[in-house]
């Protein structure tokens, strides 16, 4: 069905690239819902200008609660290869806002029933990189979790780096961190990334702990995947209307069940794009020159095994366009 995958996976980086430009434009502004507005705008056309079309099934939010981007809208021209597609347009919104690190873009698509279509609530989520993949468990200790990582990357625990989003919820999760003596890295949003980054060698982050929002667990998935790491996870319900929103979408046993990286991403035809509107700690931010803008973005395409950091030089305004730096920005 998606034979030339690599092609799927290039034409998607495009609609990241979009998106990360537009919203870059908004950095610092103080508002991070104009700023999404931006990169769904520019999304939305970058998706019928590459020819990908499909199904939201991660989105913003349901139809009532989001106008763009909502789960189960039809997206892309209508002669399309039929994707599944889940969607963050912008991660960090309060990032862009305040011109802070690690806003990215982001999208991942499958072939249909390849993601998991979940409403957006909330999931407790443990994610690993590569060699604590399929050793760890979601229901263990803090402690003994931290051990299993600590002994197969062959270092004590207190030479680990534990990302936790810095919310009320997580005090008793810190505290249980702090005294097993792992380090931990507190982040206000961007949990994505931060998922991302323990299964790449050189960030120096180990593992994610702590509950954050499903739609960023099935974009990790997807993500993860394609980098050999693990996400667990287990839905967190806010109230009876998240239950209910669960069970309409077909999502058994949500509270109890541990779901594992192949559930959440099931596909065997997944690519993802993540592309950095902010500088951070695993791509550069968007640059901008006279005529134009740089991106750095991570795409990856689990059918070739092909993971790349592509450096791209968008042309804005040819009859404006200035020298096009070579190298490092």
């Amino acid at each position: 069905m998606i034979a030339a995958n690599r092609p799927a996976a290039s034409a998607l980086a495009r609609v990241t690239e979009a998106g990360a430009v537009a919203a870059a434009r908004a950095m610092g502004h103080g508002d991070g819902k104009h700023a999404d507005s931006l990169a769904v705008d520019a999304m939305r056309t970058a998706l019928d200008q590459v020819g990908l079309a499909g199904r939201i099934v991660i989105g913003e939010g349901e139809r009532d609660e989001a106008p763009m981007l909502f789960i189960g809208e039809t997206v892309g021209p209508e002669t399309g290869t039929p994707f599944d597609i889940a969607v963050d347009p912008l991660e960090g919104t309060n990032l862009v806002a305040g011109g802070l690190p690690n806003a990215v873009a982001t999208m991942a698509i499958a072939e249909r029933g390849g993601l998991l279509n979940a409403p957006d609530t909330y999931m407790d989520k443990l994610i690993v990189g590569p060699p604590a993949a399929g050793r760890v468990s979601l229901d263990y200790p803090v402690r003994e979790n931290l051990q299993i990582i600590a002994d197969v990357l062959r270092r004590g625990i207190a030479d680990l780096t534990v990302v936790v989003l810095d919310r009320p919820r997580h005090e008793t999760l810190i505290e249980e961190i702090r005294t097993a003596g792992a380090r931990i890295k507190l982040i206000s949003d961007g949990d994505l990334t931060a998922a991302v980054s323990v299964a790449v060698a050189g960030t120096a982050d180990h593992a994610v702990m702590g509950i954050g929002g499903a739609p960023e667990g099935v974009l990790a998935a997807a993500a993860l995947r394609c980098l050999g790491g693990e996400i667990q996870a287990r839905f967190k319900p806010r109230d009876e209307a998240d239950r209910q929103r669960l069970a309409g979408m077909g999502v058994a046993d949500a509270e109890e069940r541990i779901f594992r990286t192949e559930d959440l991403a099931s596909g065997n035809q997944l690519a993802v794009a993540i592309t950095g509107v902010t500088d951070g700690d695993l791509l550069r931010g968007v640059r901008f020159f006279g005529g134009g803008a740089r991106t750095h973005s991570l795409v990856m395409d689990l059918p070739s095994s092909v993971i790349r950091f592509v450096d791209s030089i968008q042309i804005l305004d040819r009859a404006n366009l200035g020298p096009v730096r070579l190298g490092p920005t």
